[in-house]
């Protein structure tokens, strides 16, 4: 990652930085609407696979211009490979979930990947985690079971895929810690090649012609990405962090939004509240996090501090 070149940069428009992240958030949640009504209709190797294809057509300019030696001298590709299997991990048990579950739920459960980040830190990364940290941790923790609506059937295949994707998500972040020093554009083109592969090799045992009407919208999944990806990019190269960074929560919102007038799902009063205490938790450790690396004289801010931590997709906050 190349994070600290984004972020150790000055803060010059903090306003435009804020109209922009909302924006991008908003890009974010209408591509997984698109694809969440994709699902009735197509396998989610297909989707994985026009979004790949579509993601690659888009970086072409830029792959062109870096050369392929950027692209295949990575430093540790074992590690690269198994942020690729991660990728495939996240983005089939999204498909997945959001085929069955409201998409508000499912961004609820995804909310709570920092969480994950944070706790598996000490073990992973070997790094210290503190007893407020810890008690952030545990309401996090409590706020997916509280999303959960603990009963008998609590544990559904769909929404147990939500959380194995976020933690899949979570470990993909914590495994950027160890690739500093490769640039964002290898993370991205190996990620977005990954999903091309993956989706050429299944798609064809679970092939349905795409509708010419259709055709669009499948496109959409690559462009509306990539889209998100570079306005979230813009972002942080306008502001701090601590500014753009919480404002990835409002994803939550226009998935409440889009589910409600696309297709007619609203969230249980459970589900706000284990969301709104996987936010609070989330918060909490971002900006203790902060606080902590503005103590450090050497430190630099890498997105949500010196464990990695992401929200949500600041992952890819300068990766294009």
């Amino acid at each position: 990652m190349t994070a600290s070149r984004t972020l150790s940069a000055t803060p010059t428009k903090p306003g435009a930085a804020v109209l922009i992240m909302l924006t991008a958030m908003f890009v974010f949640t209408a591509n997984d609407t698109v694809g969440k009504w994709l699902t009735s209709s197509y396998s989610i190797s297909q989707l994985v696979l026009f979004r790949g294809i579509v993601g690659l057509l888009i970086l072409a300019p830029l792959l062109r211009r870096v050369g392929a030696k950027a692209l295949f001298d990575v430093e540790r590709p074992w590690i690269m490979l198994l942020r690729a299997v991660l990728t495939m991990v996240d983005t089939f048990a999204f498909y997945y979930a959001v085929s069955y579950l409201p998409l508000a739920d499912v961004m609820t459960y995804f909310l709570a990947a920092p969480i994950y980040v944070a706790a598996f830190a000490p073990l992973v990364l070997g790094e210290h985690v503190g007893w407020r940290r810890w008690s952030a941790i545990a309401l996090g923790f409590a706020g997916v079971l509280v999303a959960l609506e603990p009963s008998g059937a609590m544990f559904t295949l769909p929404a147990l895929a939500s959380i194995v994707g976020s933690m899949a998500y979570g470990f993909m972040l914590l495994s950027a810690r160890t690739l500093k020093g490769t640039p964002g554009i290898t993370l991205i083109f190996w990620q977005t090649a990954a999903s091309a592969i993956v989706g050429t090799l299944l798609a064809p045992f679970y092939w349905a012609p795409p509708q010419l009407g259709d055709i669009p919208a499948l496109c959409t999944l690559g462009i509306l990405g990539m889209l998100a990806h570079v306005l979230v990019n813009w972002a942080f190269k306008l502001a701090d962090a601590s500014v753009v960074a919480p404002l990835q929560y409002t994803q939550l919102f226009w998935a409440i939004v889009f589910g409600w007038f696309v297709f007619g799902d609203f969230p249980s009063p459970a589900k706000f509240i284990g969301a709104g205490l996987i936010i609070a938790a989330g918060l909490y450790i971002f900006f203790r996090e902060r606080s902590l690396n503005r103590r450090m004289p050497d430190a630099v801010v890498e997105g949500l501090g010196n464990s990695g931590k992401r929200l949500l997709t600041t992952e890819t906050e300068n990766q294009l």
